[in-house]
């Protein structure tokens, strides 16, 4: 009986310790991609203006690029919100809505005004919720908009039998009103996006409202996460009128869903194409640019073929201490092997975009983190245009007048508390 007593004892050690590691491993996912290659192909991968480029774009993401979309950019509070709370007055039949972060305020109180107003006109308005990013909303801000007729679902809510899942956020944003008009970005629902992206608490963002086929695509990424949290799958002319979608504009452009997945994730390999497809210039803002072992190669190796290649993020302001000093220790690498990293001084900058010749473009809510590459559920819109890269690449120009260009002497001279600080929070960078 004693050895059965210990074998049964060892057995449920191990189990725990089988358990655990498994636990770990399932929230410390890594990128796969170390290179891009075309043999027989003396140019390398296709660069963006190749027609090969949107065709690859659709293969390895899941984003389909069509022709008839009309794109407008959208910068922070002051340029976002007074045309979002007119878009939303004004629904017909449909709204849905999705939101990662949310916390009490005017903002979500204005939120909350316009979906309750548009349910009790016969509206239907539908609004999912990340239940661990929307969390710090009060239960009487959700009771109101239920007794208006909204239809409130939480998504991934935490319990102990879903602590396997407790990693996997949905990190997207989702505003579709009729069905016809789309946004996603980086906003959500607090105080600190109001303001004009230059003062301090009034946090620089960048977000896209859009008309086109692209807008069925974020329409279906909201639906992907509203029958996950209600069992309810949308579909039909309300949520999808196809003859009001057809050719609205004059711009090349899609809508990129990604999702968590084993192995090399649609994210990556939507970075690694597009770094790999630049021959001229490559401009990154992100707010959390914590770039792994292979993307970092990438940024070094379009330096090495002559791209002119930038990267703009946070600076002192950043929300995420961790976040900032684990990117900062791969600065050193960076400027050494000839990219140029700029931090941004006024406020936070929160803004994910990136332009590449001019030409190829994305705005969304993807992060340049393993959380986002590999965790996360994100919606970034992608654009082959012309003009519109050319504006953002204006606006990337803007925003470095308010930022600090790091040297590679200046990076080796921090302080020894700094360096520390990135070493230790380096050590995460699978989590963050």
């Amino acid at each position: 009986m004693s050895f059965l007593k210990y074998a049964g004892l060892i057995l449920l050690v191990l189990l725990v310790l089988v358990l655990t590691l498994v636990g770990v491993l399932s929230v410390t996912r890594s990128h796969t991609v170390k290179q891009v290659i075309a043999d027989g192909d003396e140019e390398g991968p296709p660069h963006v203006r190749d027609s090969l480029f949107a065709k690859s774009i659709e293969l390895y993401t899941g984003a389909r690029i069509d022709e008839g979309n009309w794109v407008d950019i959208l910068l922070d509070g002051e340029g976002t919100y007074p045309v979002l709370w007119n878009d939303l007055a004004g629904a017909k039949k449909t709204i849905t809505v999705q939101m990662y972060y949310s916390q009490p305020g005017a903002v979500a109180d204005t939120m909350a005004k316009y979906l309750s107003e548009r349910a009790r006109a016969g509206v239907r308005v539908l609004l999912l919720l990340d239940a661990f990013g929307s969390a710090p909303l009060k239960e009487e801000w959700i009771d109101g908009l239920k007794e208006a007729g909204v239809e409130v679902a939480w998504l991934r809510p935490l319990k102990w039998y879903t602590l396997h899942q407790a990693a996997q956020r949905s990190h997207a944003r989702v505003v579709v009103v009729d069905g016809e008009v789309g946004y996603t970005g980086g906003f959500g629902l607090a105080d600190y996006w109001l303001g004009n992206g230059r003062t301090k608490g009034q946090w620089r963002e960048s977000n896209v409202r859009f008309g086109g086929p692209m807008v069925a695509s974020l329409q279906a990424a909201f639906a992907a996460g509203w029958v996950e949290a209600t069992g309810e799958l949308i579909t039909g002319d309300m949520f999808f009128p196809w003859p009001a979608l057809a050719k609205r504009g004059d711009v090349n452009a899609g809508l990129m869903h990604t999702i968590p997945s084993v192995g090399s994730t649609p994210a990556e390999r939507f970075l690694s194409i597009s770094i790999a497809g630049a021959r001229k210039t490559l401009y990154i803002a992100n707010s959390y640019f914590v770039p792994d072992g292979n993307l970092k190669a990438l940024l070094i190796a379009a330096v090495k073929r002559g791209v002119d290649v930038r990267v703009l993020t946070a600076g002192p302001e950043i929300d995420v201490k961790t976040t900032w000093y684990a990117g900062r220790a791969m600065y050193d690498e960076l400027l050494e092997g000839g990219v140029r990293i700029y931090e941004y001084q006024p406020t936070m900058i929160h803004a994910k975009t990136m332009v590449v010749d001019s030409y190829w473009s994305t705005i969304g809510s993807m992060n340049f983190d393993n959380r986002s590459i590999s965790f996360n559920n994100e919606t970034n819109a992608v654009v082959l245009n012309e003009g519109f890269g050319q504006r953002m690449d204006g606006i990337f120009f803007d925003d470095l007048k308010y930022s600090h260009e790091l040297t590679l002497q200046e990076v080796r001279n921090w302080p020894l508390k700094v360096k520390l600080l990135s070493w230790g929070a380096e050590k995460l960078w699978r989590v963050l």
